[in-house]
């Protein structure tokens, strides 16, 4: 087991916990006072045929009552009619503020339950106990809620804290192939942006990574989990340096809406990423295919289908990231020491795309 504490303000916000299943659960729940509470768990019909009645066996005991509110499974059903399927579950089971909610799932159950908890009665608690690496290593952890609108990703949203992140490492050995790739993605990018001994880490236990052996896994979570609090906790609302976890964002975004989401989201983060170093100047070529080389090893492409580069711009434009029509990104000075630039041109964006995608018509 490892345990995380998140502060805000010298308070402690919620703790992350690492285990090996669902066992340690009911303890868990004990801090956050739950015997009293109603839950409601939102998941979907993916991750229900796979966890949900071992949670449920593992969890009766710790509230008052539960139900459950099961969803399709997919980023196209990430949107405000699906929320409204969380509230009117919440509705029937009488939620009322002193309950909670219980997200069990990826990026994409995490971030519509921690949405719909914090705009019902205004604000209720909730808890993630997130089922893919992806979401363990990123979505649980920071208090990021939010839908998508018109296929733009995550436009609407809010701050909201859990109260617990749960991430048992059971969940990983069933993981696909493609969802296990995306979330190294993003432990990918987690290392060139901080901690400079953990991208030789990677590299070096590339193997046992890719055999998902449980002791390199953990300790890989927790080095990410690590990172992502350095910078939720130096700045939780992303007024500062939190931006810089948006390494690789602006353009793997882009490439995902215009890609009609046929991406993981890690995967679109690591063709970003790539994207993103090559616009860096003082980035040598050799630490790029390095790079490149251990995201090959990890199952993600580096070379995405070709897209119309004008519908790229056109996704840039509206993301939510950018700042007074100005195409601003994250780069590195070097390797774990990133900046914003503001205003890259266009012409250098076209340079990375031609460099990165396919050279075969949509």
């Amino acid at each position: 087991m490892r345990k995380l504490d998140i502060y805000q303000e010298d308070s402690l916000i919620y703790s992350i916990y690492l285990e090996k299943d669902f066992s340690a659960l009911p303890e868990r729940l004990n801090s956050v006072s739950s015997k009293k509470k109603k839950a409601l768990i939102v998941t979907d019909d993916q991750v229900a045929k796979l966890f949900l009645e071992d949670l449920k066996n593992t969890i009766e005991d710790s509230f008052s009552a539960i139900a459950v509110c099961i969803l399709p499974a997919g980023e196209e059903y990430k949107d405000l009619e699906h929320i409204q399927k969380i509230y009117q579950a919440a509705l029937d089971m009488e939620l009322e503020r002193k309950d909670m909610m219980i997200a069990l799932g990826g990026g994409v159950v995490g971030d519509m339950t921690g949405f719909a908890s914090a705009s019902y009665l205004r604000g209720i608690d909730f808890i993630q106990i997130p089922t893919t690496l992806l979401a363990q290593v990123d979505s649980s952890i920071g208090g990021k809620t939010g839908v998508d609108f018109y296929h733009y990703k995550n436009l609407i949203g809010a701050f909201h804290m859990p109260k617990l992140v749960y991430s048992s490492m059971h969940c990983l050995l069933s993981l696909p192939k493609v969802q296990y790739a995306s979330g190294m993605g993003e432990i990918i990018k987690h290392a060139l942006i901080h901690n400079e001994k953990y991208l030789p880490y990677l590299q070096e236990h590339k193997e046992a990574l890719q055999e998902r052996k449980p002791e390199i896994l953990l300790e890989t979570i927790y080095q990410s989990n690590r990172i992502k609090k350095y910078f939720v906790e130096k700045d939780p609302y992303e007024h500062g340096d939190r931006k810089f976890l948006n390494f690789g964002h602006s353009l793997g975004h882009a490439i995902e809406k215009v890609a009609d989401f046929s991406y993981s989201h890690g995967q679109c983060v690591a063709f970003g990423s790539l994207m993103a170093l090559s616009l860096c100047k003082n980035i040598a070529k050799e630490d790029i295919l390095k790079v490149q080389e251990l995201m090959e090893d990890m199952g993600l492409e580096t070379r995405c289908k070709a897209l119309k580069h004008e519908d790229i711009f056109e996704a840039l434009s509206k993301d939510k990231k950018q700042k007074n029509q100005h195409l601003q990104f994250v780069l590195l000075h070097q390797l774990c020491s990133p900046y914003i630039e503001e205003d890259i041109s266009k012409e250098r964006i076209e340079e990375v795309l031609k460099q990165f995608m396919r050279s075969e018509e949509v």
